[in-house]
């Protein structure tokens, strides 16, 4: 009987030693590493809609109003993707 008692006691151990290191590694992301996601992710939305807006302004002719809508979009896209980034490293 105290055989199984300490089996049980074992496996509660190492499940709660399994679960501090799930979260640790979870957590353990350095600042400039945070940093640079949130960067990449701003860059990359505002890149993607001035390019979207540079095809469409030389496909219709109407250079440069969509770049400048797109670029805005693209922007407001960015901050969006920023914010909830944020917030999920927060958690």
């Amino acid at each position: 009987m105290a055989k199984n008692h300490f089996k049980t006691r074992l496996e509660i151990a190492k499940k709660k030693l399994s679960k501090k290191d799930n979260e640790s590694k979870k957590q353990n992301s350095s600042p400039i590493g945070s940093a640079f996601k949130l960067s990449t992710e701003l860059v990359s939305a505002v890149a993607v809609g001035t390019i979207i807006g540079f095809i469409l302004d030389n496909t219709f002719g109407t250079k440069p109003w969509l770049i400048l809508i797109f670029f805005f979009v693209g922007v407001i896209a960015g901050i969006t993707n920023v914010i909830r980034s944020a917030k999920n490293m927060q958690k």
